[in-house]
């Protein structure tokens, strides 16, 4: 029996190439999906260019909090209007030196934006760098989704494997699979794809090892793109996009899932 895993790629709208790469890999049907950042001036157009392929694929909102412009300007949550690293984010939420009303009208706005711009909601929710597992997240989540409404799934946190990156998040997204769940919610688990990404050479056994060990419907987050100046100017994570569209694109890849008899969901599940 054909196993079927989905593949989501992240970070659709950050930078014309890595756009254009997912857009390349959903039309060569190697991905089923892509989680969205609105909060770019190119966001109108990056939308456009995708819109024709809601439903088909799998899109959804890729909530970010951290190291990018907000699009709610300056606040506690971003004093000088840009969005703080990640280490200066969960302490001060949980301290109150950022205001968790402000983290919600952030929130509020990159949704606002995804939601004009496609004319729908987003199929699924996750977050750069994982902020959606944070507990502030998990707050908006379920106020802007509340039960009884039309929820778009979640992604969810990986299973306990060996690697302290996998250790972290997973400490992170503690809880958050089945409290999300019993609140309602879809969520989409194990999540697999998590590696030292300033080690290229490791991403294609990582994807082998899904291939070959992901369960139904198991997730693997990827971040293929191009690298373009305005990559380079918001993002440190560069060469490996390329090395992971490659991969992705590869014939190796295609030779691979037909052998372990594994074929990628399309947006419709």
């Amino acid at each position: 029996m054909t196993r079927r895993i989905r593949l989501i790629a992240d970070d659709y709208g950050l930078a014309p190439g890595v756009s254009a790469a997912i857009l390349d890999l959903l039309d060569r049907g190697r991905l089923t999906g892509t989680s969205c950042m609105t909060g770019f001036p190119e966001w109108e157009a990056e939308a456009e260019r995708i819109k024709p392929l809601c439903g088909r694929a799998a899109v959804g909102l890729h909530l970010t909090l951290t190291d990018q412009p907000a699009v709610t300007g300056r606040s506690s949550l971003a004093p000088e209007g840009r969005l703080p690293p990640l280490r200066a984010l969960a302490l001060p939420v949980l301290r109150g030196r950022i205001d968790e009303r402000h983290v919600h009208a952030e929130l509020d706005a990159q949704y606002s934006r995804f939601v004009e711009a496609l004319g729908r909601r987003p199929d699924f929710v996750d977050g750069h760098q994982h902020v959606h597992f944070l507990p502030v997240v998990r707050t908006w989540l379920r106020a802007r989704f509340p039960e009884g409404a039309d929820r778009p799934a979640l992604r969810g946190g990986p299973a306990l494997a060996a690697g302290s990156k996998v250790a972290a998040i997973a400490a992170l997204a503690a809880g958050f699979n089945r409290s999300m769940q019993r609140a309602g919610f879809i969520v989409f688990q194990p999540l697999a794809g998590i590696y030292d990404w300033r080690q290229p050479e490791k991403f294609t056994a990582v994807l082998q090892a899904a291939v070959e060990g992901l369960p139904e419907q198991g997730l693997f987050m990827c971040h293929p793109g191009h690298v373009d100046e305005t990559l380079r100017a918001r993002d440190t994570m560069q060469a490996v996009r390329e090395v992971e569209f490659a991969a992705l694109a590869s014939d190796a890849f295609g030779a691979s899932l037909a052998r372990a008899n594994v074929a990628i969901m399309d947006g419709r599940g």
